[in-house]
């Protein structure tokens, strides 16, 4: 809590505060978007599995490079938290911070999410938003942010004194758990900070602090991907809903999320290759 003994203010406050703003990474190095060639792909995809995550629950799907994943509301507003690896090495993983910085604090149609250093490449893109129409509010808030982690058991016994097992990390933990047959408190150091998948925040205009509010999708809504490589994922339909009242509670009507995997027709991706790690030598100057 910030308190009352604030130094000071310089007299030249008014000209720091006045120094512009530089985007932080040129981005003509960022691979293009193939948006013509993937969208030529999206027009004959055929669905080839079908995963349902029950409320308050996190189930695994795994994903072919070269295929489509879409996350789906099916029965009523509820936002998902999604982790993402490797299928074929789980130490690498999405990596949220980095993405932000790349795009910004919430994702749409074109933008990528980017994997952990060292490999550091596209894992998926999105190449389809119902939600894009949303924009951002009058509040500052907006759908499918990076910039919040993941409901968790330890931040919300230190709030509440209880414990609560359903918040998205432990959803994640177990699923993971079960996908590797391995004991939940081997695996959860793997769970990694989220894609908020249909959620809408930002950060409060007057306080700055992160905010939640019900999501504006809706049964029939979906966001989909593009598996950059072989992709295991992870989806937790959150404890809070449409987090528009609560975050992780037993109360807050709750609903299914679904995903389907979906297969482009043969040749429609061109020359399409999987992503490839990076090739910076790792030296660090040794």
């Amino acid at each position: 809590m910030k308190t009352s003994n604030t130094p000071k203010q310089p007299d030249d406050a008014d000209k720091r505060r006045a120094e512009k703003p530089i985007i932080c990474y040129e981005l003509d190095g960022l691979p293009p978007y193939p948006q013509q060639q993937y969208e030529s792909a999206r027009a004959r995809l055929e669905t080839i599995d079908t995963i349902l995550v029950p409320p308050r629950d996190a189930k695994t799907f795994t994903v072919p490079a070269g295929h489509f994943f879409r996350i789906n509301s099916v029965e009523g507003s509820q936002v998902g938290d999604l982790n993402l690896f490797n299928a074929n090495d789980i130490s690498e993983r999405f990596y949220s911070g980095k993405t932000r910085q790349l795009h910004a604090t919430h994702v749409t149609r074109g933008d990528r999410l980017w994997s952990n250093l060292p490999g550091f490449r596209p894992m998926a893109t999105i190449t389809h938003d119902t939600l894009e129409w949303y924009g951002f509010d009058a509040d500052g808030g907006s759908v499918h942010d990076v910039i919040g982690t993941r409901c968790d058991p330890y931040t919300n016994h230190m709030l509440k004194g209880v414990d609560y097992h359903y918040c998205c990390h432990s959803n994640l933990s177990r699923a993971l758990s079960d996908h590797l047959q391995q004991d939940v408190c081997d695996v959860e150091h793997h769970i990694h900070d989220v894609l908020n998948v249909f959620m809408c925040t930002g950060f409060t205009l007057d306080t700055h602090q992160y905010f939640m509010k019900a999501s504006p999708v809706r049964p029939g809504d979906f966001i989909e991907f593009f598996a950059e490589i072989d992709l295991l994922g992870i989806l937790s339909a959150c404890p809070g809903g449409n987090c528009g009242t609560s975050h992780s509670d037993d109360k807050t009507p709750c609903y299914p999320l679904q995903v389907d995997i979906l297969q482009p027709a043969q040749g429609s991706l061109g020359d399409w290759a999987p992503a490839s790690k990076s090739r910076y030598s790792r030296n660090h100057g040794r």
